[in-house]
């Protein structure tokens, strides 16, 4: 009874936005109304923390609001000035195959954004650049989402090692170095295989099938070993923090080289994900390429320089707190906003500096804010039911009938009947997490004690599980809704969000039994 409750904030929008194909303004209301009254009439929650978590979702709907607009305006802008198309040439200058720019926009690129900033950022930058790059808008987000996957364990400077396994008894600069280490032996199976999956979903999808991604899969596995091999190579130097950063730098380096000698790439150049229409310009453009693409270099610096100078990030974190704490009095309700420190604001400060870098008017901007904010009108809603349901089934073990809350009672449940299997359920759970509450942090700061646990009980090497765990919940990131909702309202697609998961939902199992094997595998040889 009490499992099929806390289970109904994943069947719930799962019945409504793929099955029925409700878009996620009305889907995710109505499943935010489902969740939010079984709360109150079973779990035993009050009224008072319902609302305060109602609250602490709508909080935290503008700070993804503040994130998407600054990604959107900054595009926009580029658009204004034109530095879009020369983005573009600059491509056509390496490789005019998709199937090459998807991996490196969506995937590499992505990457260094992911382990710069985090917190769903990577889908809504990359997601409209292949845009401007020609890709159609259901490929663009699709593809934006399942790529922000492998980096997402070691995102926002290793922030889901070092905060989502602080509960970890012994959690340590010691204990984030090996568990870094084991993350990355056991992706250098299932990461590997990212870059080909990719490429996978964009010819299944969006070509003619299948047969339009064996010939690029030499050059998708070799980019896949740089990037998990390299991961691997910088976790046992450096520890947790810059992995993501550097392995993915790495890897565009090599990338870059490869395709645009065209070592182990097709002569052919596939297309057929671009939108119809689209007629990228043949002018050749007299702005330079590093201009062209130096707003975005501001992002990457301004985002690394605020999380790993001290006193910069103290400053950003305190100048301009718009945080809302212990929501209605209750405590442990808290939302927090550091305006400065958000990506969003940064994304904003590149989009101001285009204009005057690449010397236009300040009516760029404004025209392209104006444009931005049109976009986003029904998004919000999306976001709010979608944020509501969120706190409050996480917030679900303030309750007066001493349950747990509702997450960890689905882990309970999970762990007293697969125990035996455990390694390949830990991913999965992870993945549960981050589909639910969005975030790779949350969703193994929720279950990594519960993961730890059930390790202990069945024997099992705990870093190997909370390794699962964590890759499982940057996997989760292909299919968690308010992410979706993002990419789909940074595309143009605000109702589509059901056909997206339908798209990313079987990558992210893909890579959850990738990593399931990959650990059962590692477990042999200890």
């Amino acid at each position: 009874m009490y499992l099929l409750i806390a289970l109904s904030a994943i069947i719930a929008p799962f019945l409504f936005l793929v099955i029925l194909r409700m878009p996620a303004a009305k889907g995710m209301t109505l499943s935010s109304i489902i969740v939010i009254l079984l709360a109150l009439t079973t779990w035993g929650m009050e009224g008072k923390v319902v609302i305060s978590s109602i609250l602490q979702g709508g909080h935290k709907t503008l700070t993804i609001l503040w994130i998407l607009f600054g990604a959107l305006v900054l595009l926009n802008t580029l658009r204004k000035t034109g530095a879009v198309d020369r983005i573009n040439q600059g491509f056509q200058g390496i490789s005019g195959d998709m199937r090459v720019q998807t991996i490196i926009v969506a995937f590499l690129f992505g990457s260094l954004i992911e382990g710069a900033a985090g917190f769903g950022t990577p889908a809504m930058v990359t997601a409209p650049l292949m845009i401007a790059l020609g890709f159609r808008p259901l490929a663009a987000a699709t593809i934006a989402l399942i790529a922000d996957s492998t980096s997402v364990a070691f995102g926002a400077v290793g922030t889901p090692v070092a905060v989502g396994l602080s509960n970890i008894p012994g959690a340590d600069t010691a204990f984030f170095h090996e568990i870094a280490v084991t993350v990355t032996t056991i992706d250098l199976l299932a990461g590997t295989f990212v870059p080909f999956i990719l490429i996978g979903v964009l010819t299944i999808f969006f070509g003619k099938g299948i047969k339009d991604a064996w010939p690029m899969l030499p050059w998708a596995l070799l980019i896949g070993i740089v990037y998990t091999g390299s991961a691997f190579i910088y976790a046992n130097l450096f520890g947790h923090e810059f992995v993501s950063i550097l392995a993915s730098l790495t890897g565009i380096i090599v990338a870059t080289v490869t395709a645009k000698k065209g070592w182990l790439i097709p002569k052919t150049e596939w297309k057929e994900a671009l939108s119809e229409g689209f007629q990228p310009s043949t002018e050749k453009s007299s702005m330079g390429l590093i201009t062209a693409w130096s707003p975005y270099l501001v992002v990457v610096a301004l985002l690394l320089l605020t999380r790993i100078v001290p006193w910069l990030k103290t400053f950003t974190q305190t100048a301009i707190d718009l945080s809302w704490r212990n929501i209605l009095g209750v405590e442990g309700i808290t939302s927090g906003w550091e305006l400065l420190y958000s990506p969003g604001s940064i994304l904003t400060i590149a989009a101001i500096f285009a204009f005057i870098m690449q010397k236009k008017s300040y009516k760029t901007f404004v025209e392209a804010s104006k444009s931005t904010l049109t976009t986003m009108k029904t998004t919000s809603i999306s976001l709010i039911a979608t944020l509501s349901m969120v706190q409050v089934f996480v917030n679900s073990g303030m309750n007066l009938n001493d349950l747990v809350s509702m997450p960890q009672h689905i882990a309970i449940s999970l762990a007293a009947s697969l125990g035996s299997v455990w390694i390949f359920v830990a991913p999965f759970l992870g993945e549960l997490g981050a589909f639910i509450t969005g975030s790779a942090t949350v969703s193994t700061l929720t279950f990594s004690p519960i993961q730890y646990s059930v390790a202990n009980q069945v024997g099992l090497e705990t870093n190997v599980v909370l390794a699962a765990q964590l890759i499982g919940a940057g996997a989760g990131n292909m299919i968690c809704v308010h992410n979706v909702v993002a990419a789909g309202a940074v595309v143009g697609l605000a109702g589509k969000e059901g056909e997206i998961i339908r798209k990313t939902l079987g990558p992210a199992i893909i890579y959850g039994l990738l990593v399931g094997i990959s650990g059962f595998i590692y477990l042999s040889f200890l």
